[in-house]
Formats: structure tokens, C-alpha cells, sequence
């Protein structure tokens, strides 16, 4: 059984509309309806109520004492629904909720969020960083970063940059082994996760015989940023993606050994959902990663 025995919220708009103007022809122009809609509304109320709500006279309607009851209560309830759409409508457009994988909130999107918010100051951000794939279905996520292939069913892909790695270290570590002359080199290095198959991939396109490093204890860091720490640290040499590190390679905080550069298919996306592809805070935020990388990133490739 229903909690509430209401009438249909559309007759109480009608009645509203028609008890504030005292005239069907002035609510049903208000409310883009014909003056037969606008009766047969109120019709129906007053057959749920059980009693007349307007007298109808040849030229003007007029409340019953029953119907201006109704009509404070219904003007009341109407503005307070209206009030509190408008405040949960104002949330929803004025926060963005972002779903970003860990190594790209900390290395690239971090660094520059604070231009988007100078472009856009009525919209507030929320990032949630996690490689927890979103459900956009269920979650409260408007936009989200992830890494793959750019097929989502559902979901409107912008490609970002690619997926590509090679091994970095720090100077200290690479002075104390010693120079690194070429790739089989990095074997008497310690390697940050030599069980990713980033390793392996890296290797055999070098030509290098790497099948021991999977006998090396196992470890996983489970981000990149970590990894990477690790790298700075001078712990260890990690598999990395250049175009997160940049700065620190432009800085010599980290070296690249070697120009080799290996990818296995997979590249960063913007993504969200398809039915929301016009909304005004996703389409700001598209426009200006988008834009943002621009400049330093392939062009841009978007998902049909």
C-alpha cells in the first residue's frame, strides 16, 4: 500500500495555475495547454476530492472554501518541491565529480586543475582517485580517466596519450652501478615490480633475454607515482610512461637510459557517459583536458 494517497501532481499544477489566476484560459496559457486539458484536470481533482473546487460562472470562475483551502496548501507545497529541485538542480551542475586513475591525478591533472577552476569559477571539482573501474549507471562520477583500449559500451571516449614505457632511474643509482652501455645492463640493476609485464615487453622488443627477472621476489606497487618514488629514491629502476615523468627528466631528477619507448595498444581516455555528452559542466571539462593535452600529447583520437 501506498504511503501516500496523493492525486496526480500534474492536476495540482493545473489547480494551482487556475486557482492563482482565477481563469482556466490564463493557467492553460501559462502552462502550454488547452483550456480542455486545463478541465479536465480539475475535473479530475474534484472527483478525487468529492466536492467542487471553482464556481463556475458564464465569464470567470471563482474558489469554493473548500478549493481555497486547497490552493494555500497546493501553492505552499508546490514553491517548497520547487525550492528544494532548484537546490539539488544547483549541486549537480555546480560540481564536477572526477574519476582518475592515481599516476594521472598526481602527475597531470593536479598540476593544472587550478587553471580549469581560474576558467570556470562557479564549478567546483571533486576527485576521486582510485583504479577502481567507476559505474556510471550508479555512481555519483560525471566524468572519469582511465587507461584501456577506449571501447566502453556506453561511454564516449577521448583518447589523451598513449600508454607507452620505458625503464627510468635515478643518477645516483645508475652512477653506483656503473655506466649502462646497453639494455641487458639494467639486469644487474634492481628493477621496481619485475614481474609487470611492462618489463618483459620492454626487453624482448630490446632484444634481451629477460626470462630471469621472473624469478626475482614479486612486488607490486600498484600505482606508477609509487614505482616511481621508489625510481627518485634511488631503490631501483621502474618502468615508466614518458609523458608523465617529463619533468622530472627535463629536471634530471630521473634519466632515461635508452630512447627505446614500447607500447602494447592501450592509451589514457577521457571518458563519460554517452547520454550526458551535452551536459554543460562535462562538455567545459572535455574542452579544456582536451586542450590542455594539446600540447604535449598525440592528436586526439574519440571513441564512436
Amino acid at each position: 500500500m501506498s504511503r501516500y494517497d496523493l492525486p496526480p501532481l500534474a492536476s495540482v499544477r493545473v489547480f494551482e495555475a487556475a486557482a492563482r489566476h482565477l481563469s482556466f484560459t490564463r493557467a492553460a496559457d501559462e502552462l502550454g495547454m488547452t483550456q480542455a486539458a486545463v478541465s479536465y484536470q480539475i475535473r479530475m481533482l474534484e472527483d478525487r476530492v468529492g466536492a467542487p473546487l471553482f464556481i463556475r460562472r458564464p465569464r470567470a470562475v471563482e474558489l469554493t472554501a473548500i478549493g481555497d483551502t486547497l490552493a494555500v496548501a497546493a501553492s505552499k507545497v508546490l514553491d517548497q518541491l520547487n525550492s528544494a529541485f532548484e537546490a539539488v538542480r544547483q549541486r549537480a551542475s555546480g560540481v564536477l565529480s572526477i574519476n582518475v586513475i592515481p599516476t594521472f591525478a598526481v602527475q597531470k591533472l593536479s598540476p593544472v586543475l587550478g587553471r580549469f577552476q581560474i576558467a570556470h569559477p562557479d564549478l567546483a571539482t571533486r576527485i576521486t582517485a582510485t583504479r577502481a573501474l567507476v559505474d556510471f549507471a550508479s555512481d555519483d562520477v560525471d566524468v572519469a580517466i582511465r587507461s584501456g583500449n577506449g571501447q566502453w559500451p556506453g561511454l564516449r571516449c577521448h583518447e589523451l596519450f598513449k600508454a607507452r614505457f620505458t625503464p627510468m632511474l635515478s643518477p645516483a643509482l645508475a652512477e653506483r652501478h656503473g655506466p649502462l652501455r646497453q639494455p641487458a645492463d639494467l639486469l644487474k640493476l634492481p628493477l621496481v615490480d619485475p614481474h609487470d609485464p611492462w618489463w618483459s615487453a620492454w626487453f624482448s622488443a630490446a632484444g634481451v633475454d629477460a626470462s630471469e627477472i621472473m624469478k626475482r621476489p614479486k612486488s607490486s606497487m600498484g600505482d606508477q607515482f609509487l614505482e616511481a618514488q621508489v625510481a627518485l629514491g634511488g631503490m631501483g629502476a621502474a618502468i615508466l610512461t614518458p609523458e608523465f615523468y617529463r619533468r622530472e627528466l627535463e629536471t634530471g631528477q630521473l634519466i632515461q637510459p635508452f630512447p627505446l619507448v614500447e607500447e602494447m595498444g592501450q592509451s589514457y581516455w577521457l571518458c563519460y557517459a554517452e547520454r550526458r555528452r551535452n551536459v554543460p559542466k562535462i562538455k567545459a571539462f572535455r574542452d579544456w583536458l582536451l586542450a590542455e593535452m594539446a600540447g604535449t600529447a598525440e592528436p586526439v583520437a574519440t571513441t564512436a
